[in-house]
This record gives C-alpha cells, structure tokens and sequence, in this order.
C-alpha cells in the first residue's frame, strides 16, 4: 500500500522547512549539477572535434565552474553534515545549529573560490 498525502498545493507553498529544507534541496540540486559536469566531460570526449570544442566551452565558461564548484562544495560539506549526524545521533538535536556551522564554512570558502575564478576569467 502506497504513502498517501492529502497535501494541496497551497498548503505545499505555504510550508516554510527554513534551513533543513533548504539544504535538502540544495543537495539535490548539487548532485544534479555535478551529473551534468560529468555528462558534460564525456559528451565532449565522445564527441570530439567541432562538437566536442563545443562541449569544451560550456564547461571551461566561468559561469558554468562558479555553479559545479557550488554543486560539488556545497554536496560535499552539507554530506559531511550529514554523516557526521548519522554517526552521533545524538547530535540531531544541535541540527540547526550544524546548518549554520555548514553555511559558516561554506561561504568564506566559495566567496574565495568565486574571487578567484573570476580574477582568472578577467585575466587577472
């Protein structure tokens, strides 16, 4: 028998998951993000020649490495999370606060990232 969900689409919109949420959907969304940078490195190896430079310029773009650095950065330390959760799970109580240790850690280290990919990409 099926989990049924009696959830109208309202009621869905409405629903405000703050942190924890947002983090499980930004982790989906990492994994996704690194599937297409994969995809994205053989689609150009099978490729080759005019295709595959093709390929080669979506993924070198500086806009394309700032949003796989998010995706692989962000999938990595928000796993660490969740391990390190799995591991105590006396700690699920401290979750929220383990969000905000993530972010504490997440930000400075793609702000830098960002700053340097940009500087690179400007020619600096």
């Amino acid at each position: 028998m099926g989990l049924k969900r009696n959830v109208s689409l309202s009621t869905a919109l409405r629903y405000k998951g703050q942190g924890p949420m947002l983090t499980f959907i930004l982790h989906r969304i990492g994994g996704l993000g690194m599937a297409v940078f994969v995809a994205t490195h053989i689609l150009a190896s099978f490729l080759g020649g005019e295709g595959g430079k093709i390929a080669n310029n979506i993924y070198e773009h500086w806009s394309f490495q700032v949003f796989i650095f998010f995706c692989a950065l962000f999938h990595s330390i928000n796993g660490l999370r969740i391990t390190l959760l799995d591991l105590w799970p006396r700690l699920l109580e401290h979750q929220r606060e383990a969000i905000w240790i993530e972010w504490a850690v997440f930000i400075p280290l793609y702000g830098i990232a960002v700053l340097v990919i940009l500087q690179t990409a400007l020619g600096g």
